[in-house]
């Protein structure tokens, strides 16, 4: 039965209609669970929408954990139950499920950013999209290289906002600020609040945007050549399937 029902949970196999309802439905509760959120001030109606879609989040977590061992093949049983709360998609579902319960109190603005936090349900499509599953696979798979070109991109912010703020004192009060300017700088966004005035504060800019534009673009290119090498694994073994 447990083996049943956690083929019906996750990702529909062919022929499995049960499953692919079951996908289909969860897929159309995380759509309206959205609609809440997506209201500055949601009546009666949408309040007790956004509590039935909670509601049917914490059944599907609760046979998620329920059927944990199968999804994290661990002969160990027990322990499974306890490493799966701690997997990325689970830690996902308590944080579209958890905010829910926290009071709104317009005065408090901790608590208002904590149900903010609802927004994580849009992530829990990655379950049920093949797409977005392979970038999470191409994510994974070019974690080190990201993780190099995000260090190198953090150092030069860094630098930059030292540079920028002993260059010119007056136009940034603290260093959080050279470092917002270093951050819009290195992005080239620039959003104009906050800028150097003097000759050689521009010319610390210009470097920095320049930078920008070739630190920025080396994170893209490296998820493109990941997902073209995925898709093309993909398709190499859907080709060796059908002829076999």
């Amino acid at each position: 039965m447990r083996k049943r029902l956690f083929e019906i949970i996750e990702i529909a196999a062919d022929g499995d209609r049960a499953s692919r309802f079951y996908d289909g439905f969860m897929i159309l509760v995380i759509i309206l669970s959205i609609i809440p959120i997506a209201m500055k001030d949601p009546g009666t109606v949408w309040n007790a929408l956004d509590k039935l879609c909670v509601a049917i989040f914490i059944v599907d977590y609760a046979l998620r954990l329920f059927t944990a061992d199968f999804k994290l093949e661990d002969r160990r049983r027990a322990f499974s139950f306890l490493r799966y709360p701690l997997t990325p998609m689970a830690v996902i579902d308590l944080l579209s499920i958890l905010p829910s319960f926290i009071p709104v109190n317009r005065s408090l603005r901790l608590l208002r950013l904590f149900r903010a936090l609802r927004v994580f349900r849009i992530f829990r499509v990655l379950r049920y999209s093949k797409s977005l599953r392979t970038v999470s696979v191409v994510m994974k798979k070019s974690k080190d290289s990201l993780i190099a070109v995000y260090s190198l991109a953090a150092v030069y912010i860094v630098i930059s906002a030292l540079v920028i703020l002993n260059a010119e004192p007056r136009s940034f009060d603290s260093f959080f600020e050279a470092l917002y300017w270093a951050t819009t700088s290195l992005a080239t966004v620039g959003y104009g609040d906050i800028y150097p005035v003097t000759a050689v504060g521009k010319a610390i800019s210009m470097v920095s945007s320049m930078m920008g534009i070739a630190i920025v673009a080396l994170p893209s290119s490296i998820i493109t050549a990941g997902y073209v090498e995925e898709i093309k694994k993909r398709e190499s073994g859907d080709e060796q399937k059908d002829k076999d």
